[in-house]
């Protein structure tokens, strides 16, 4: 039971530090369009576009390791002896 608890709290803590790193991302691609929006040197727009492309990645990315905890959890929920689990908890 405490592997159980144990493991739980480390897959909800997992799952809160990648729901928080969507989070920063979202805000630095938002920056990103920003910075692009408003810049004019040829530089600029070259960084800016690379700032956008590369937190889009990161977005993407996150994004799809959260669906993959997310699956992982409704397609196979923890299961202990004599303890119902109706879903997963993290």
């Amino acid at each position: 039971m405490i592997r159980f608890l144990k493991r739980n709290a480390e897959q909800e803590r997992t799952y809160a530090l990648l729901l928080d790193d969507i989070k920063r991302t979202k805000s630095d691609l938002e920056l990103a369009y920003s910075n692009f929006e408003n810049v004019v040197d040829p530089d600029l727009i070259d960084c800016c576009i690379y700032q956008v492309n590369a937190a889009q990645l990161r977005y993407k990315f996150l994004l799809g390791r959260v669906k993959q905890y997310e699956d992982s959890c409704a397609k196979s929920p923890l299961k202990l002896e004599g303890l119902p689990h109706e879903k997963c908890t993290w």
